[in-house]
């Protein structure tokens, strides 16, 4: 094919090509007018199908996925001629992606992987993203990218785990007296509401403090002696002034508290479910965790996570938060030194809550 006929000219000259089964020929073709024109949404989905029906399905694979991507970019709608070649090779595609999941299932199967293998499969196929920490005020470089943690690694879980029934009695207590909880996101009219959403000011999603910012919550505390008692000998992360704050967090029904990251990454989270009255779920990056009455969760809210009442009464879990276990003592004294002059240089803690 020269160069020197139009580029029409020689897109039909390919489409001739690929119409008499010289697929050859055709591929050549529509690479050499790629060359010169990478974005004709026309030659890369014609490109697609020869490779296709010369069971190159690797080669089609890319040549169709830079038209969708071609599509994308563009903006606008889709003029009606590539309509039907894009749901072709969007189609195709997805035919390509179950074959690739079907030879790795059947190389190594879903039910012999371990947690960890198995998310790096689903990342691999484009079933899941990489979620990785993002703190939104203090960054510790090389902690490990963990959402959940084991519960069985922390040796204080199970003796907090039995206290639960004990708990719970508190926590009825509590919810008797309908003024004791207020809004978790409370509104600070002192500061602009960029980032505001529904949530802020909303006792869908509602506290009762133990600790809060630091400090124990006195009364509160009176209140609930028993699970006071219970964090005595626990490695809450003490940044005075900041840190830590423990609290019965309540989500309504229907409730959801939507994706975000959390302040710094130097702490995990944790919670004792107290009441799941139906489906109710936390997902952190790539997985979610449905919580269980009595069953600790730890996880890393640096990294993205969002939150869902989804049954018909309240939810409430215990919440508070730790040190975490990778930082050694020096470095935990390290960090609190800092957050704390930056808290009094600024005049503001660096954090506050969940």
């Amino acid at each position: 094919m020269t160069n020197t006929l139009t580029l029409d000219a020689r897109k039909q000259a390919a489409f001739n090509h690929a119409r008499n089964g010289q697929f050859v020929e055709a591929e050549t073709a529509l690479q050499s007018i790629l060359q010169e024109s990478p974005r004709d949404l026309g030659a890369l989905l014609l490109l697609g199908d020869v490779q296709h029906t010369a069971g190159k399905t690797q080669d089609a694979s890319r040549a169709y996925g830079g038209a969708m991507q071609v599509a994308q970019m563009q903006g606008g709608p889709i003029p009606d001629a590539f309509k039907p070649g894009l749901q072709r090779a969007a189609a195709r595609l997805g035919e390509y992606a179950a074959g690739y999941e079907a030879f790795i299932a059947a190389q190594i199967p879903p039910a012999s992987r371990s947690p960890r293998f198995d998310q790096s499969v689903d990342i691999l196929l484009g079933k899941a993203q990489i979620h990785l920490q993002q703190p939104t005020k203090y960054y510790f470089p090389e902690l490990p990218q963990i959402q959940f943690y084991d519960r069985t690694d922390f040796d204080w879980a199970p003796a907090l785990e039995a206290q639960t029934p004990a708990i719970q009695q508190e926590l009825r207590a509590v919810l008797a007296d309908h003024a004791a909880f207020r809004p978790y996101l409370e509104r600070d009219e002192r500061k602009p509401h960029v980032k505001s959403h529904d949530l802020v000011g909303n006792d869908d999603w509602s506290a009762f403090y133990l600790w809060k910012d630091g400090a124990r919550v006195e009364e509160n505390c009176a209140r609930c002696p028993v699970t006071a008692a219970a964090f005595e000998n626990l490695p809450l992360d003490y940044l005075p002034g900041q840190a830590p704050s423990v609290l019965f967090s309540l989500l309504k029904p229907g409730a959801a508290i939507p994706p975000h990251h959390g302040l710094i990454n130097t702490r995990l989270i944790c919670h004792l479910p107290l009441l799941v009255p139906g489906p109710a779920w936390l997902r952190v990056g790539n997985q979610t965790h449905h919580w269980t009455e009595g069953e600790i969760v730890i996880f890393d809210d640096s990294i993205e996570h969002e939150a869902k009442n989804e049954a018909d009464q309240t939810r409430v879990v215990l919440l508070f938060d730790i040190w975490r276990p990778e930082l050694s003592l020096q470095e935990r004294a390290e960090v609190t030194k800092l957050l704390g002059a930056i808290a009094q240089y600024s005049g503001e803690a660096v954090i506050s809550g969940n």
